[in-house]
């Protein structure tokens, strides 16, 4: 038996406008919370990051001043002299000395003592934070010790700089997995529409053939003889097991039949019969060998099991082919002489829509059908195939799952 697969590509493909508008409603939200979520990150990280930063350069300065202080007292009570530049050479930081009249003494701070006010410990001046020590008391003359910084405005610059590249970087990165994980949210549905929409078109071309050929057979001119009748009645009958296909497989919630014991023989003889046209049309022989079988199964469930597996068997075998049907110890074989199926693709012959082109037709639910009915009623299928030989499907109706 011949399982046409279609080979798995690649493709660019265009979205709906819903799934669009999907794509972005989903990137928004996601970007959007991102964000937000960000930003407010980054700036609790440079508020936390900006504190450290002044309290450690505040605090480093508090100390330089007291020890200037505690240097200039030191020397005035002992007779001794201070050196500015020995001060500068020990610090980081500029520094000034001023009287009880806020003029400059020494050191290295130039034209702020306008903007300073004296009577605050530490202030801003200009883009730097300056503190004021006044326990010098007036030994040396000396009533306040300056402490200028320069770095503070500079690392806080840098952290910004850091903070903007980091966060940009995190929002790209974030945008990247967004947009990997909007399209791992949009392809399973636009799979389900390809797969919709290739149905569709199968479905229409595999009716377009039986249609045609009625048509052609009750035209004007054509006369009724017995191929035109015959003809007629197999583009009838795959018309109708179309239609039945496509009912059991789309509209399962409808009332059936409840499940009962069957002579499952008697029904597949009757479909036999109503192969052996279409195989003969097809030089293809039927050959059985059935034995009196009762299996408990609703029969319309049991029609669609059978008819699928041999409409396969004569569809997709060869010219003056065979198809096997086997009913005996409670096993359900159809054996046939196609070119078979590829090792690689049996895992995948059961999958609804499955199949590669529209070489010989068909359009891949037929064996989705007899995966379902053998998982409802509990009947295991096994599938052997050789190619260029030919394919087995053995149906165990005495299977019993494990109930582990």
């Amino acid at each position: 038996m011949k399982i046409l697969f279609r080979q798995k590509k690649e493709l660019v493909i265009s979205l709906t406008r819903s799934e669009k508008s999907a794509l972005v409603r989903f990137l928004s939200l996601y970007l959007g919370s991102s964000f937000i979520l960000l930003v407010i990150i980054a700036w609790l990280f440079f508020r936390m990051e900006s504190n450290l930063y002044y309290d450690l350069i505040t605090s480093n300065m508090k100390n330089v001043a007291s020890k200037i202080s505690s240097t200039i007292i030191y020397a005035h009570m002992t007779n001794q002299d201070i050196s500015p530049e020995k001060i500068k050479k020990n610090i980081d930081f500029d520094f000034a000395l001023y009287d009880v009249n806020h003029k400059k003494l020494v050191g290295d701070i130039n034209n702020i003592e306008k903007k300073i006010d004296f009577r605050k410990n530490i202030q801003k001046v200009d883009n730097s934070y300056v503190v004021i020590d006044d326990s010098a008391l007036g030994h040396l003359g000396v009533n306040y010790v300056v402490i200028k910084e320069t770095m503070l405005h500079e690392k806080i610059s840098k952290l910004k700089s850091k903070i903007l590249i980091s966060f940009f970087l995190v929002f790209l990165f974030i945008f990247l997995i967004g947009f990997y994980l909007a399209k791992m949210f949009i392809k399973p549905i636009t799979n389900e529409r390809i797969k919709l929409n290739n149905f569709i078109k199968d479905t229409t071309h595999e009716l377009n053939t039986p249609i045609t050929a009625i048509l052609m057979c009750t035209s004007k001119g054509s006369s009724l003889n017995e191929k035109n009748l015959q003809r007629i009645n197999l583009s009838a009958k795959r018309i109708s097991e179309i239609y039945k296909d496509l009912i059991f497989l789309f509209l399962q919630d409808k009332k059936r039949d409840m499940p009962q014991e069957l002579k499952i023989d008697e029904i597949l003889n009757e479909q036999i019969e109503y192969f052996k046209a279409l195989a003969s049309k097809k030089r293809v022989t039927i050959t059985t060998s059935i034995e009196p079988t009762s299996f408990v199964i609703e029969k319309e469930s049991f029609i669609r099991l059978s008819n699928n597996l041999i409409s396969n068997a004569i569809k997709y075998n060869k010219i003056n082919g065979t198809v096997d049907v086997i009913l005996k110890n409670n096993q359900l074989i159809i054996k046939d002489s196609g070119i078979g199926i590829e090792k690689t693709h049996l895992k995948d012959i059961f999958k609804r829509f499955y199949r590669a082109n529209d070489v010989q037709g068909g359009f891949g639910i037929g064996l989705n059908i007899v995966y379902s009915i053998c998982k409802q009623y509990n009947i295991k299928i096994d599938v052997e195939s050789t190619q260029n030989i030919g394919t087995t499907f053995t149906l165990n109706l005495n299977y019993t799952k494990n109930p582990h």
